[in-house]
């Protein structure tokens, strides 16, 4: 309930909120952990080789760079906790190494400015970064002209569908309708509240994020690899000439205005980290609702509805899932075995297990 807290929650007047909160809470436990892990680590390395696809097969460029990450723990119990579970499962070792204080210092020098309150990190050198709304508008520009080109209408406002014979028949926006023989439904935090009316319920709701950028000044003060600050659930990751600072959720509703407050706690994470790096005069703010669903798995699925698809809910890995979850439906809409195990991602098995692991003595 602390302002500067990494999660903030106003409750109001509305039985989604709730209802997704039990749903969130049901899937705090290890069994429904493991599963997600188990899920989303196959889907995010089929997602980063597709990216790698668009880098040097097709020379896309938004800021790529494969720096690595390093999550650091200001707590030791935390540590050792990441630690132990990282001993425990194989494939999460696979990628990630434990490192203690001196081992993190010695891989980003930068973070000698809060070298005590360091416990020891966790570094996964396959991690990758880039400007996801850089790599928009390059894909957007690239299926916008060819053989096939893409028409894109934005800026309206999607209100309803027209359903006959038993299948969407188009899709009404302010613009006017949007006929075709099947439809994707890939929208944010509103989605619930689009497919309502066609008795689809999703499991998902807002968790508002926040970031700033800063322009870097000195190189040597600012980490190659992305770091995340376990605690304080917030992430720095070099893009360009920047420094993005991003994190925190706010379960609040749907408004996305800025709050003051929380862009403060940005700042000042920022300020007492790395500093001396950039300039703190220069800020660039920003506020957005992750579309989540409380076991952090996405839908990628057929809707109830036979021509209605679904690509909805992945929350803050948007970025990271999105080539792997847009290859997925396009596998499943052509009818085509997919690359990797999907089930996990269908509507229907979005409610968690509520089940607590055994602890073996």
């Amino acid at each position: 309930m602390q302002r500067d807290a990494p999660v903030r929650f106003k409750p109001r007047f509305d039985p989604d909120q709730w209802q997704w909160i039990l749903r969130f809470l049901q899937a705090c436990n290890g069994s429904d952990k493991l599963r997600s892990v188990a899920a989303l680590l196959p889907l995010s390395l089929y997602s980063q080789r597709l990216i790698h696809d668009l880098v040097d097969k097709d020379g896309f460029e938004f800021d790529y760079r494969q720096n690595g990450k390093l999550i650091i723990h200001r707590q030791r119990r935390s540590f050792e906790a990441a630690r132990t579970l990282l001993q425990k499962h194989r494939e999460l070792s696979e990628f990630q190494q434990a490192l203690d204080r001196d081992a993190c210092l010695a891989l980003e020098p930068s973070l000698l400015r809060i070298a005590e309150r360091i416990a020891g990190g966790l570094h996964t050198a396959s991690e990758e970064a880039g400007d996801c709304y850089k790599l928009c508008q390059e894909l957007a520009e690239r299926l916008a002209r060819g053989p096939s080109p893409v028409c894109f209408r934005l800026g309206e406002a999607a209100s309803g569908f027209e359903v006959a014979g038993g299948g969407v028949r188009a899709v009404i926006t302010s613009g006017g309708p949007i006929r075709g023989d099947a439809c994707v439904i890939a929208g944010g935090a509103e989605v619930g509240r689009l497919l309502a009316p066609l008795g689809i319920r999703v499991p998902v709701y807002p968790l508002k994020g926040y970031s700033i950028s800063l322009p870097i000044n000195d190189p040597a003060g600012v980490p190659e690899a992305s770091i995340t600050d376990y605690q304080r659930k917030i992430v720095y990751a070099r893009l360009g000439n920047r420094l993005r600072v991003a994190g925190m959720a706010d379960i609040v509703g749907f408004g996305e205005g800025l709050n003051g407050t929380r862009i403060d706690t940005l700042l000042r994470a920022t300020r007492e980290t790395f500093g001396a790096g950039v300039d703190l005069s220069t800020v660039t703010s920003w506020a957005g609702l992750r579309p989540a669903t409380p076991t952090g798995r996405p839908v990628v699925d057929r809707s109830p509805i036979p021509n209605l698809w679904l690509n909805i809910g992945h929350g803050a890995l948007g970025f990271t899932l999105a080539s792997g979850c847009g290859r997925l439906i396009s596998d499943k809409i052509a009818g085509r075995q997919c690359a990797i195990p999907s089930a996990e991602f269908e509507l229907a098995r979005t409610a968690p297990s509520g089940r607590r692991m055994l602890r073996r003595h």
